[in-house]
């Protein structure tokens, strides 16, 4: 709980002659939550609790989110400071990893990975999974329509049979979502070249690093480890000491327990053997020392109730009946 983090972030500062912020998005297996602008506006209370200083950690766990997100969380921390570093437990992938890309040090534990920063589209007019609910879409992943294209450019066909091809994707994929694809392609690497300019000031060496997180890792899902970000890609990291690794792993130990990131929700294991049962969930954190945490917590009611299939045969469904979804403050 905040309670027993606030006095390692205190340490944490000690050590670090920084102010500690930490946020994380959960990735709790459908309790998911991502890097969203909403949390802009409690980072500010918490800088502005800070006040201007000369460094701010931000101890970071997440899997992604929203691509301008990301780049705002670094912009406005920065306005705040001097020198920003970010401090990585264990994930930050795609757009904690733009985050990072934003700090003049990242600091990784030996389990820290970073990932590629290909974007996906989603919007209303994404394909629409097949056998899946109506409301549900795909995500388009903008380097996978690109990997098509380029594709089917080196097997050799005809500018007229080209046409013909994009006219076949279109029909599988909304032209306005290929547009937004095209755009956000351009956008992430635009962003990144901007941040990663204040840790690089080797124009070819950004050039090679963007290459590789936008497309030629291959995969969304690739990893990135301490020494493939400092040696190979040549990002600044620092490896942290003995001590210092055992405080940053004791602060995501107790955040991991607290958003039980590696349970599995499960309605039947919450409801046992009742018909009803209540819960909530604490998925994101935003946090520091000196502004308490902000915690976003779904809240609700599971129920166990007879669904008739057919005629004579009924089948038992658990009913999610939530109550409240949004951000409170814990002081503590």
């Amino acid at each position: 709980m905040f309670a027993n983090r606030k006095a390692l972030y205190q340490e944490l500062e000690m050590r670090r002659d920084s102010k500690v912020i930490c946020y994380v998005t959960g990735d709790r297996r459908q309790l998911e939550t991502q890097i969203h602008s909403e949390v802009l506006d409690f980072l500010v209370q918490h800088l502005d609790t800070i006040g201007i200083v000369e460094r701010v950690s931000l101890v970071l766990y997440t899997r992604g989110g929203n691509t301008l997100a990301s780049w705002s969380v670094a912009n406005l921390i920065r306005q705040f400071c001097d020198k920003f570093e970010v401090i990585i437990p264990m994930k930050a992938h795609s757009g904690g990893t733009l985050i990072a890309l934003g700090a003049d040090k990242i600091v990784m534990t030996k389990q820290a990975t970073l990932g590629p920063i290909d974007p996906s589209v989603n919007t209303p007019l994404n394909p629409v999974p097949q056998g899946g609910p109506g409301i549900s879409r795909v995500p388009v992943s903008v380097e996978a329509v690109n990997g098509f294209i380029e594709f089917v450019k080196s097997a050799g066909v005809s500018k007229k049979e080209m046409c013909s091809v994009l006219e076949e994707l279109s029909k599988q994929v909304h032209p306005l979502v290929l547009g937004e694809a095209f755009r956000a392609r351009s956008q992430i690497r635009m962003l990144a070249q901007k941040l990663l300019s204040r840790q690089i000031d080797d124009e070819s060496k950004i050039k090679r690093i963007l290459a590789f997180l936008c497309s030629e890792s291959g995969s969304h899902d690739y990893t990135i480890n301490r020494r493939e970000a400092r040696n190979e890609l040549g990002l600044v990291v620092e490896t942290p000491d003995q001590s210092l690794y055992e405080l940053i792993k004791a602060i995501y130990d107790d955040i991991a327990k607290e958003l039980q990131l590696t349970s599995p929700y499960s309605p039947d294991m919450i409801l046992g053997t009742n018909n009803k049962a209540s819960y909530a969930f604490r998925r994101a954190l935003v946090e520091s020392a000196a502004g308490g945490c902000h915690v976003f917590v779904s809240e609700g009611e599971l129920t166990k109730q007879p669904v008739q299939v057919r005629p004579g045969v009924t089948q038992v469904a658990i009913q999610d009946n939530r109550t409240f979804e949004g951000w409170r403050h814990d002081v503590q």
